[in-house]
């Protein structure tokens, strides 16, 4: 009798553990996954997809809030990381040089596109205030942190690295008082949170920027 109770044990073991593999994705499987939650955005939003070379000749993205060519909706792709950015205004300031750091006011919008939902987001001035954070230029290489606000809350004071790529792109200052940068991401995991890189899912950004100080 306990010879026979063991073997069921050892069954019903085998089978757990078998059903467990067969649940879990690997780390590929959920790259692949992505990567087409990523490509039905891009077709369900009916956003074009420009290459690089295209998008330095001139640092414009068409899009229909601000142009020039209101029918499109551009956003160029960065192969080295699969990042995806639209700029709806690139500001009325100026580039960051060689040595400045900037603190930094963002209003965002953040949208998790496996879940079709809003994540985080602080475009409620009534009952949010902006998010603060720095960001410095030591020659080619820009890093950024959180100080406070919505995403320091919950992500932490790491920023993001596609928020931080877009700041070569990027002259913020101000437009008819309102911020003047403006910028759209879609952003893989490992260039989003750390939330994103751990659960390995895609992120939409809609961020304003605007200096609050110059150094």
């Amino acid at each position: 009798m306990k010879k026979h109770l063991y073997g069921l044990c050892l069954l019903f073991s085998a089978a757990f553990l078998t059903v467990a593999c067969d649940d879990t994705e690997t780390y590929a499987e959920q790259k692949a996954r992505e990567n087409k939650q990523i490509a039905d955005f891009i077709k369900e939003n009916n956003i074009q997809v420009i290459r690089m070379s295209d998008f330095l000749q001139d640092t414009i993205t068409n899009n229909p809030e601000t142009g020039p060519d209101f029918s499109k909706n551009e956003y160029v792709l960065f192969e080295d990381n699969g990042v995806y950015m639209q700029i709806v205004r690139r500001g009325t300031g100026r580039q960051m040089q060689d040595g400045d750091r900037w603190d930094m006011t963002a209003r965002y919008y953040e949208y998790g596109i496996a879940a079709e939902d809003t994540l985080t987001l602080n475009t409620f001035a009534t009952y949010t205030s902006p998010d603060q954070f720095w960001c410095m230029r030591n020659g080619d290489n820009y890093n950024a942190g959180f100080t406070s606000g919505v995403m320091f809350s919950y992500y932490g004071a790491a920023v993001p690295k596609s928020w931080i790529m877009a700041m070569p792109y990027l002259k913020p200052g101000f437009l008819n008082g309102t911020p003047s940068a403006k910028i759209r991401l879609i952003v893989p995991h490992n260039q989003g949170t750390q939330k994103a890189a751990t659960n390995v899912y895609p992120t939409f950004y809609e961020i304003t920027i605007k200096p609050e100080k110059w150094q």
